[in-house]
């Protein structure tokens, strides 16, 4: 892992925040972040923050694959800390938790990019489910 370069025209708060958390009627997004978040993203914090119900989850901003590209394909330090609290965040909403034999949570991955790519990256699904937590 490295830290996030932040380029000149990026805010402090933008190059130390890399997870953007949406769910239970909250959002910490919006549709104007389109170019941090992604389409996918700003929209599921938008619709997140107006009460429509979608499931909670986390948006890993578009400044995290920049810098994985700038810094030799490492990961940002805050990366792996901002994740783990994002997904303790969704299992407090959802009352499961990732890797739980008996309760499991599971989660899908999905793309986003500051602009429309249709079918151009895959979406994995049941992200979670393993031997142990199938029998959850």
């Amino acid at each position: 892992m490295t830290s996030l370069s932040a380029s000149p025209e990026s805010s402090t708060e933008h190059s130390t925040k890399l997870v953007y958390l949406f769910g239970d009627g909250r959002a910490e997004g919006g549709a104007g972040m389109r170019e941090l978040l992604g389409g996918k993203g700003a929209g599921l914090s938008e619709m997140s923050s107006l009460g429509i119900p979608v499931p909670p989850g986390l948006t890993i901003t578009t400044e995290v694959c920049s810098a994985f590209y700038a810094n030799g394909r490492r990961y940002p330090d805050l990366l792996e800390e901002q994740v783990r609290a994002g997904i303790s965040h969704v299992e407090s909403i959802v009352g499961a938790r990732f890797g739980d034999a008996s309760n499991p949570l599971l989660v899908s991955v999905r793309s986003g990019a500051r602009v429309s790519m249709p079918g151009m990256m895959d979406t994995v699904l049941n992200l979670g489910l393993n031997d142990e937590t199938v029998q959850g």
